[in-house]
């Protein structure tokens, strides 16, 4: 008896690259591309078209992106299986599409056979995503959260601002500003201001270009 195909939802906004990822997918006998959404408003009606096997969602859609998407989607119905496949995402931001409903994130910059591996894993039910990003996720998960106002200051020691500037910068005190200082170091559990940059950017806290 024949194992039935793995079936696919692709969601980009991008023609060229749903298109590319269907043709390099369908190579493999056992994945069939059934549809395709360039809009996170389109995902719930597409997947009761097609009823796909996996979702395979990109983030930055036009209009609902796709975290909001993906929570629509499992609204709909609790067992889609949803893959983020994404240029670039932010750790806090995979973790909101995980927490949303989605089973694993992998990089557009990954392999075909990377590819295929999580489309197959995510189709089982199991989650997918690499050794490294899953510790990043859980030390996110279990340590101190980081509030608005240390992310904002956080952003601006990133940029090389000195406390003076972001005590005027923001219309508070400089010791106000040395004691968040303080709180991020302890949250971050670094030593200085450089290890709190390099550990911000590496959670994605901040953004590089900030």
């Amino acid at each position: 008896m024949s194992v039935p195909p793995l079936t696919v939802l692709i969601v980009d906004d991008h023609f060229v690259v749903r298109s590319g990822l269907a043709a390099s997918l369908e190579l493999d006998d056992s994945i069939v591309v059934v549809g395709e959404a360039e809009r996170g408003e389109e995902v719930v009606a597409a997947y009761r078209q097609h009823r796909p096997r996996v979702v395979l969602m990109d983030l930055q859609l036009p209009g609902m992106g796709g975290i909001a998407a993906t929570a629509a989607l499992r609204t709909f119905d609790t067992n889609a299986r949803v893959l983020i496949f994404s240029t670039f995402a932010r750790d806090d931001e995979i973790q909101a599409a995980l927490d949303a409903g989605a089973l694993g994130y992998l990089q557009k910059s990954a392999t075909r056979d990377e590819l295929l591996d999580a489309l197959r894993t995510v189709a089982q039910g199991r989650r997918y995503l690499f050794p490294e990003l899953a510790r990043r996720l859980n030390a996110l998960r279990l340590g101190p959260a980081i509030t608005a106002r240390e992310r904002e200051i956080l952003a601006m020691i990133a940029g090389g601002r000195a406390n003076k500037e972001i005590a005027a910068a923001l219309a508070i005190s400089e010791d106000t500003v040395k004691r968040h200082v303080s709180h991020i170091l302890e949250k971050l559990d670094v030593n200085d201001r450089a290890q709190a940059t390099a550990e911000a950017i590496r959670r994605g806290i901040v953004k590089m270009a900030e």
